[in-house]
């Protein structure tokens, strides 16, 4: 065969700029930290009457364990009460460790408290129903939580506090 004669010429290949490369996150492990659940109901030998009304508390947490390795914890306190009456508290720290790669500096904090728990809360909400149901209740089947939301929120708690101190002082 004839080489084909309308081919471009080849050239020397050229050095391609290094693309910035995307973040990387690994879940390397998850677990439950700390667990605590207080059955008042059966404590008291009373019967639940009515529907239950539950206050949810959320906190966040994050700490570097080693070199692109941390750990993140979603502490959570669930009050449940009928007409007032408390019938169980649930406290639960349910936490996972990361490996996070190709994140810059200025942005891995809200990316821990944002990308972090959002990877684990599904773990935690099926916990939750396990325990509550487990506990003598229907389980309780908690909503999507919008981890952003509770960052700004405590980015902000944060501003003020430091802000009324600024004053103090």
């Amino acid at each position: 065969m004839a080489e084909d004669q309308n081919a471009a010429p080849t050239q020397p290949s050229q050095p391609q700029p290094t693309q910035p490369q995307p973040p990387r996150l690994n879940v390397l492990a998850q677990y439950i930290r700390d667990l605590s659940f207080e059955n008042i109901t059966a404590q008291k030998g009373n019967a639940q009457q009515g529907k239950p009304e539950y206050k949810v508390q959320v906190g966040l947490d994050a700490k570097k364990i080693a070199d692109k390795r941390f750990e993140v914890a979603i502490k959570l306190k669930v009050d449940a009460a009928v007409a007032e009456t408390p019938i169980f508290i649930l406290e639960l720290d349910y936490a996972g460790q990361f490996m996070v790669d190709n994140v810059p500096e200025a942005q891995m904090h809200p990316f821990l408290m944002i990308e972090c728990p959002r990877m684990i809360f599904p773990y935690l909400r099926r916990i939750v129903g396990d325990i509550t149901q487990d506990g003598g209740f229907l389980p309780l089947n908690l909503d999507s939580m919008d981890f952003l939301n509770i960052y700004r929120q405590e980015v902000q708690r944060r501003a003020q506090a430091e802000a009324a101190n600024a004053t103090i002082s």
